[in-house]
This record gives structure tokens, sequence and C-alpha cells, in this order.
């Protein structure tokens, strides 16, 4: 029974830190629980949570994309750019940007596998490259003048945020990839050990263009909403997004050493993050304080994890 229960608790541990960040949280401010907070809480969320499930896919084979901060800019720059001074309409230019999106993916892709650069270097080198090409584009500016078409991506469907559908849906079809596909299972098995899986006849270089396709679209897809967000493409979007995608996949269960991880954990790391974020808030924490106490609640999250890893081996 001890052994089902750690096992229970690891296989579910993400669930656990949310339920344990929830029910103090709740006894100590009255607005947690309420459906506007918990709907702010799912729409502040939804972007980090779409960005963790791409970056979760790199990081089960054992990489990293340190970009996906940067890409979010340059797609919503691009897009917002496109729509308004290029004149070619909403969805045109949401589909350029994307596919402006895929090719810095192909590009991180190409720097691991043809130049063997390790990810964190090739993602840190395209990430300064992405984010000096959103600043050349918009020439430091925000690019405003955005219409109805764009900002739907922003707006309610009744009382529920376009966002939260749009993670729904990316959170399906993802799944479908990594648990019910072929390649979900290359994806796993290249994580598990590359050698062993070329010896097995996959082939871990294609795997990893996809993989990194897959994580730099869905940071273009972030940085679309986060522009239709803000009613505006902003020349530093996205600051920091890599590191709260890394943080929500490492404490939804995915692993740095590779082999390891799910969306749906992503999804779950994700609300750890805006729950913690949106509790402090609500306590009124100042945020130099919230900083401190979001890095103890990571590290302690993570020695739990790898404390209940060893026990269970």
């Amino acid at each position: 029974m001890r052994h089902s229960l750690l096992n229970f608790t690891r296989s579910n541990s993400g669930l656990v830190i949310l339920l344990v960040l929830a029910i103090p949280l709740s006894l100590l401010s009255p607005d947690f629980l309420t459906g506007a907070n918990l709907l702010t809480v799912a729409l502040q969320v939804s972007m980090i949570a779409i960005t963790a499930i791409g970056m979760t896919f790199a990081l089960i084979t054992g990489g990293v994309d340190l970009s996906v901060g940067a890409v979010a800019a340059l797609t919503g720059a691009l897009a917002a750019g496109l729509a308004t001074s290029g004149g070619l309409g909403t969805y045109p230019a949401l589909f350029l940007a994307m596919a402006a999106a895929a090719g810095v993916g192909l590009l991180n892709a190409a720097l691991i596998v043809w130049g063997r650069i390790p990810p964190f270097v090739a993602t840190l080198a395209t990430m300064a490259a992405a984010r000096g090409l959103t600043l050349v584009y918009t020439q430091g500016r925000p690019i405003s003048g955005l219409d109805a078409q764009f900002t739907f991506w922003a707006s309610n469907l009744g009382p529920i945020p376009v966002p939260i559908f749009v993670l729904i849906f990316v959170l399906i079809l993802t799944y479908i990839i990594l648990n019910r596909s072929l390649f979900g299972n290359y994806i796993f098995a290249v994580g598990g050990g590359e050698e062993t899986s070329r010896l097995a006849g996959i082939s871990p270089s294609r795997v990893k263009f996809g993989v990194y396709t897959i994580s730099a679209l869905c940071a273009g897809l972030t940085g679309l909403l986060l522009t239709a967000r803000l009613w505006s493409a902003q020349p530093n979007s996205g600051t920091g997004l890599e590191l709260d995608a890394i943080a929500a996949s490492v404490l939804g269960g995915a692993s740095l050493l590779g082999g390891a991880g799910s969306v749906t954990g992503a999804v779950t790391g994700a609300f750890i993050v805006g729950v913690l974020s949106n509790g402090l808030n609500l306590l009124e924490v100042p945020s130099y304080n919230q900083q401190v106490i979001k890095g103890l609640v990571f590290i302690v999250a993570v020695l739990l994890d790898y404390l209940l890893k060893r026990r269970l081996k």
C-alpha cells in the first residue's frame, strides 16, 4: 500500500502540488475560488500552458528550446505588421507568421542535428537572433491598429475566453500525437536513448525536426494570442516565457534528462505557476518577495519529485 501511494503521488505529482497550493490559498483569500478569479487564472495560464506543451516535446527527447519567448514575440510582430501596414489581411498574416515560427523551429533542429550543436546553445543563439529580428522589424515600437478579426482571439465566447478554447484544442491534438501515434512512440524512444532508437530503425534526426517544429509552432501560437490580448505587438513580448515553460513542464513531470513527460502534466504545471502567481497577488505580497517565494516553491517541488523517483527505484 505504501509503495502504491508513493507511485500514485509520483505519477500525479503535479496535481498533488496544485492541490497543496490551492487549499491554503482558498483559506487565506475568499476571492480565490470565485468563478471570475478562476477564469482569470485560466486565461493567464493558457499562454504559458501552450508554450509548455511544445517545450515538453523538446524535453522528452533530452533537449530544450530556449527560443520560445523570442519566437512568440517575432510571430506576434510579423502577424501584426503584415495584417496592418503589410495589407495582407488578418488570416494570411497569421498563416505567414506561423510559417516563420515553424522556420525557426526547423533552424533549431538543423543546428542541433546537422551542426551537432547542443540544444541549449543552439536555441540560445536563435533566441538572440529572433529577439533581434523582432526589434529590427518593429523598430523598437509597438505595432497597433489590429482589426476585429485579430482581436477576436482575445475575446470571449460566452463567459469563456477564446484562448482557453485554443488551449483545449492544442492539448487534445498534442495528446493524440504524443500518446496515440507512432511518432509519439518515436519521441519517447529517442529520449530514452538515441543509439538504441537508431538500432530499432528510428531516425532521431527526423524526430528532432518534428519536435522542434512543434515547439516553435506552440510558441508562435502563444505570440499571436498575446498580441491579440494586448491589441498590439510589443517588441519585448514573451520575455521570460521560456523559463515559465520549462518550470511548468518540469513541475508537470517532464525530465530534463529526457524520456519522460506528458502534455497533461505540462498544463498542470502551468496551472501551478499561474495559481501561485495569482494567489500571491490576491494576498498582496510585494512583487520582489513573490520571486523569492516562487523560486523556493519550485525548488521544493522538484526536490520532492526527485526524492519520490529515488524511493520508487
